[in-house]
């Protein structure tokens, strides 16, 4: 692979993210990243600033978002890559996801308490968000910094080596606010449709995020998402396993689909995870500069 690209990485525009654009690029810059996409959380408020940034450090920047939407029920991401931005809708759906998650951030903290026996400094949570969204990585901060939680059973594989100590903040979100979890708030997404459909018309190319995360035991959902639509699948994610990175590979190129590859880098929050951290099996490196190259021509 003559270029260094990673399509997935967030900024502290995102709920969950730490670094600014500025300090991306720099990061970048020492990784000797050629090509870098901004995919926040349902905000695009930092693409701007990465772009002025990655100019000046010969960076190439894509504009992109990952969106929060549902299809048949499940929660799931959708990233949409040289989008036009400056559409109003982003800004909309970025609004629209705010005020529903400060409106259940209370209620979420309650479940935690009335189906645990965990202790939870619900002041200390809120000082820590200062006025932005309640995420489970803030609560899990709070949860495990408390030492009198340090020895409830729930805990044991988030300390010590244990199990889940790598990323234990976004460990905790999974185990206890992720859909199904206990508790778990639910919040009504634009549905996945919606969200392709204007993806596209923003001049944009939609793309499943990490699948693999997202359907666990069901990865067939992804036959009935391509019915959809979409350009493309992150089939080289932090997320995935080598099984699963054959099993989208296999789909995409079935349906003549982009693979993209991402880190999904945040900070903090998932801190082993560093720019160009996924995965890429030895038996498909020498497909990666058609594949890059096929995403890059995609783009408008």
């Amino acid at each position: 692979m003559s270029r260094n690209i990673d399509l997935h990485m967030h900024s502290l525009y995102s709920d969950d993210g730490e670094f600014s654009p500025e300090e991306i690029i720099a990061m970048g810059k020492k990784e000797e990243m050629e090509i870098m996409a901004l995919t926040d959380h349902n905000s695009v408020k930092g693409v701007d600033e990465m772009t002025e940034y990655g100019k000046k450090a010969g960076i190439k920047v894509i504009s992109g978002v990952e969106i929060d939407c549902v299809y048949k029920g499940i929660n799931l991401h959708m990233i949409g890559y040289g989008i036009d931005h400056k559409r109003k809708e982003f800004l909309e759906i970025e609004n629209e996801i705010f005020e529903k998650e400060m409106a259940i951030a209370k209620i979420k903290i309650e479940k935690l308490k009335e189906n645990t026996d965990l202790i939870v400094n619900e002041e200390k949570i809120f000082k820590i968000a200062a006025g932005n969204i309640v995420t489970g990585e803030i609560i899990g901060e709070v949860v495990l910094g408390e030492e009198k939680n340090r020895s409830n059973p729930l805990l044991k594989e988030y300390f010590n080596n244990g199990a889940k100590s790598d990323m234990p903040f976004v460990h905790f979100y999974w185990d206890f606010f992720s859909q199904g979890r206990i508790a778990y708030v639910p919040i009504e997404f634009r549905s996945m449709t919606e969200i392709v459909k204007l993806i596209k018309e923003s001049g944009g190319l939609a793309v499943l995020a990490h699948p693999g995360n997202n359907f666990k035991n069901c990865l067939e959902i992804a036959d009935d998402i391509i019915k959809e639509g979409i350009d493309g699948i992150e089939v080289f994610s932090t997320y995935h396993s080598p099984e699963q990175i054959d099993y989208f590979y296999n789909r995409a190129e079935k349906n003549n689909l982009l693979m993209t590859f991402g880190s999904d880098f945040h900070g903090k929050n998932k801190p082993h995870i560093r720019l160009k951290g996924y995965p890429v099996p030895e038996k498909y490196e020498g497909m990666k500069e058609k594949l890059v190259e096929d995403f890059m021509g995609k783009l408008k």
